[in-house]
């Protein structure tokens, strides 16, 4: 399946799609290159789902986590600077992953043999005219 993101005024009903497309799954990997938008669609599925706190990068924490206006929990992984998969198991990675909270994972593929089966992976294609188009699989 593939979401189209024309322009920034797209991001919110591009979140919805993606939200309905992934059912119960709630372990998103997010691929692309940098500048390719990961973050900004990362926070505008957190806004669709309600989420009350600011959504900034972790690039330096690892993870944030964000509260919704229901008290759920949304975490947010960067692994850009992930430099053995051993880190990530320092901080506890597979509670979040059986949390039943939503992940979103910048950077998966430095953690990829760790992933969970039900992963959904989303690559991000930049257009020419700077659309973005998400190939989930």
């Amino acid at each position: 399946m593939n979401i189209i993101i024309r322009d920034k005024r797209h991001l919110h009903s591009a979140a919805k799609e993606l939200i309905n497309n992934t059912g119960e799954n709630k372990i998103l990997a997010f691929y692309g290159a940098m500048g390719a938008g990961k973050t900004t669609i990362i926070k505008a599925i957190c806004e669709v789902l309600g989420a009350i706190d600011i959504v900034t990068s972790p690039t330096f924490t690892l993870v944030n986590e964000y509260k919704t206006s229901s008290g759920e929990s949304l975490f947010h992984f960067d692994f850009y600077r992930i430099k053995k998969t051993e880190e990530v198991f320092d901080f506890g990675i597979e509670e979040y992953f059986s949390s039943n909270s939503y992940c979103f994972l910048e950077w998966p593929e430095l953690v990829e043999e760790i992933l969970p089966p039900e992963t959904v992976r989303i690559r991000i294609e930049v257009t020419e005219d700077e659309q973005r188009i998400l190939h989930l699989s």
